[in-house]
């Protein structure tokens, strides 16, 4: 009932915003309408096992947007990884001291506050670190948030009209191809998972239907209404992360959250237009590439801004491993400067 109740509040918020023409009205809609009735006090939730469909629904789908043309762009990628990751250290750097300085975080929670991605890390660290949890997870759920409604209009500010549906249409794939695709797919999440992949329900299938499109076995698309209850149920789960925060939460968190969003969107732009002028890429795209969201969230935001799947996808699998060698990093920093400065 709870699963049933979230999906109608999210229904509702496409609806408004297809009727609005929103940008990614599919995505964006129910992300708002679910995070207003959390903070309403209403209780908001999707079962484990709609998410793992919402997930492989989108990487079947975001796979077919592959073709034989997509792999000699390849070639070009590094230039955006080396800008990428030198905007993911400043990010770092100018976000912790940012919440350092004007919001009372201590620089350890800072930097976990504004690391963009790898939540369930954060969650793990600032818990075994005895930090306010729930505070860093609002900073970290803002910004996200945030950045899922301001990219679309700032795609449509640099002059890419994005509309309120999600992925481009076209002749729906075999039933059969489908179901193939779907049960493979399965079969490579686990292996990413095994392997340590992040977001390998999602990646998985993505791949699977990348091959069986690029290679012709399977050609067409994920039904548009498939696609759509994805993007709807996506924006939805993304929308629960707000479920039950009281007011003073919120309040705690709120000018934070939306100065590091605020932050992260600035940098964003400035360092994907550049790239995008150097790659002949559209603006818009590069910035859903360069967007620090959550994995799963921005490639699907960047699918349906038209970009390249494979260029999203890449750009935020690096962006993670970046994370990977830089968190360490600053917070053994942030943990030097505590320690030099205390009596």
């Amino acid at each position: 009932m709870l699963t049933l109740l979230t999906l109608c509040v999210g229904l509702g918020g496409a609806g408004i915003g297809w009727f609005m023409s929103m940008p990614a009205a599919f995505l964006i809609g129910p992300a708002l309408a679910v995070s207003l009735a959390g903070l309403a006090g209403l209780s908001m939730g999707i079962t484990g096992g709609l998410r793992n469909l919402v997930m492989v629904a989108l990487g079947l789908g975001i796979g077919a947007g592959f073709d034989a043309s997509a792999s000699a762009a390849i070639l070009r990628w590094p230039l955006a990884f080396v800008v990428q990751g030198l905007t993911l250290v400043l990010a770092l750097y100018l976000g912790r001291w940012m919440l350092n300085r004007w919001f009372g975080f201590d620089r350890k929670s800072a930097v976990l506050a504004v690391v963009p991605g790898h939540l369930s890390l954060v969650i793990a660290m600032a818990s075994e670190a005895g930090m306010d949890t729930q505070r860093v997870i609002l900073v970290q759920s803002l910004r996200l948030l945030s950045l899922i409604v301001l990219v679309p209009f700032a795609a449509l500010m640099l002059g890419y009209e994005m509309q309120a549906g999600v992925l481009p249409g076209g002749v729906p794939m075999l039933w059969g191809h489908l179901a193939g695709l779907a049960l493979v797919g399965v079969g490579a999440a686990w292996g990413f998972a095994r392997a340590g992949i992040p977001a390998p329900l999602l990646l998985g299938p993505m791949v699977v239907s990348a091959v069986g499109h690029i290679s012709g076995l399977t050609p067409g698309t994920v039904p548009d209404w498939i696609m759509s209850l994805a993007f709807v149920g996506m924006g939805a789960m993304l929308g629960t992360r707000f479920s039950g925060l009281s007011v003073a939460t919120l309040r705690s968190g709120l000018l934070a959250g939306l100065a590091s969003a605020g932050l992260a969107v600035i940098l964003t732009v400035l360092s994907a237009l550049p790239v995008a002028m150097m790659l002949n890429m559209p603006a818009a795209h590069v910035l859903a590439a360069f967007s620090p969201g959550g994995l799963e969230t921005m490639i699907a935001l960047g699918v349906a801004m038209g970009a390249s799947p494979g260029f999203v996808a890449a750009c935020h699998i690096m962006r993670l491993l970046v994370l990977g060698a830089l968190l360490p990093l600053f917070l053994r920093s942030a943990s030097g400067k505590t320690r030099s400065s205390s009596p």
